[in-house]
């Protein structure tokens, strides 16, 4: 099988390129990536070349994804503008990829007559105060993010319903692990912990979040994308719960750094409580989340102690500027 990954450069979707890979290894992937800011060739170094094509292009572009297309029997679109803060200043670029360019794939699938997996997010269905959200629950997002996300997928709903396309979605909780870029909470906070800066916590830091391995998310796509019914959305939810202070003040122990290095800063814009994801359709076709958090954060520390020369580049460049503005102080 080969399969178009498209954002396979990106953090999960490099994951998930090595998750089919190493399950399937008669698998070929080809990769679509813009190769932005998140998009990065380092993280799929290692990866044999044989097994891999990478193919610089924009989910957007009608032209570079029909290339790209032919001869792949499924598309998985994990390309997607993909950070809550940056949507605020400028939504009009996650309009542009998170709509227009899952249109585009859409569109590029149903001439071609293969599968269309979408990978969206849990913030879809905005803030939930107890339990969980299902498949059923209504899409409610909060954010030009989490909206651009819903609008890609009503596309895909729509796709299926109207032209029968072999179309589904997988929604995941929060996601982490090796190779995220450290906009995100945790990475941010592991680097700045090793450096010795402070950790910023947005208001109270009681926001709780439904925290997945990046592994065990890619495994749930994976069963999908082979077992999966069209036109049906699965939730793939992580076994554990924890407000973002605790995860920062973990973060603290594993790099020895002591809680006085927290700083708590103006709370995000319509920033949502809590998420929290059902995830019984999709064990239902056999998955089950292997990593407790505890056990995952730990590894993803050592990964970022280890690994300076992935994310060295990211905190010198263009990253520090966009610190320095979204948070008011300069990194050292």
């Amino acid at each position: 099988m080969r399969v178009l990954v498209a954002g396979g450069a990106g953090f999960i979707g490099s994951a998930f390129v090595r998750r089919r890979l190493d399950a399937h290894p008669g698998d070929s992937v080809r990769v679509l990536d813009k190769l932005t800011y998140a998009g990065r060739r380092e993280n799929l170094d290692g990866l044999p070349g044989d097994g891999v094509e990478i193919v610089e292009g924009d989910i957007a572009d009608r032209d570079a994804v029909a290339a790209a297309a032919l001869g792949c029997d499924a598309i998985v679109n994990f390309a997607a503008e993909s950070h809550v803060d940056r949507s605020i200043h400028s939504p009009g670029e996650f309009i542009q990829t998170d709509v227009f360019g899952t249109f585009v794939l859409l569109e590029a699938a149903r001439e071609a007559g293969i599968r269309h997996l979408q990978v969206s997010t849990d913030e879809v269905y905005g803030s939930i105060e107890s339990g969980s959200f299902t498949e059923s629950s209504p899409l409610s997002p909060s954010s030009p993010y989490s909206a651009s996300k819903a609008g890609g997928d009503l596309l895909v709903g729509a796709y299926h319903h109207t032209y029968g396309a072999d179309a589904l979605i997988v929604r995941g909780s929060n996601n982490f692990g090796p190779r995220q870029h450290p906009e995100k909470l945790i990475p941010l906070c592991i680097l700045n912990g090793l450096a010795g800066d402070p950790l910023p916590v947005y208001g109270d830091g009681m926001q709780v979040r439904n925290w997945i391995f990046v592994d065990d998310f890619c495994a749930a796509i994976d069963v999908v994308l082979d077992r999966g019914e069209p036109g049906v959305a699965y939730n793939a939810g992580g076994p554990d719960e924890l407000p973002n202070i605790e995860v920062v003040r973990g973060i603290l122990a594993l790099t020895g750094r002591e809680e006085s290095l927290i700083e708590h800063v103006a709370d995000r814009p319509g920033h949502d409580r809590r998420y929290s994801l059902a995830s019984d359709a999709v064990r239902a076709l056999g998955w089950e989340p292997a990593v407790r958090f505890a056990e995952g954060l730990g590894r993803t520390v050592e990964w970022y102690r280890d690994n300076e020369w992935w994310w060295g580049p990211i905190r010198s460049g263009e990253y520090r500027a966009y610190y320095e503005r979204q948070y008011g102080r300069a990194l050292t």
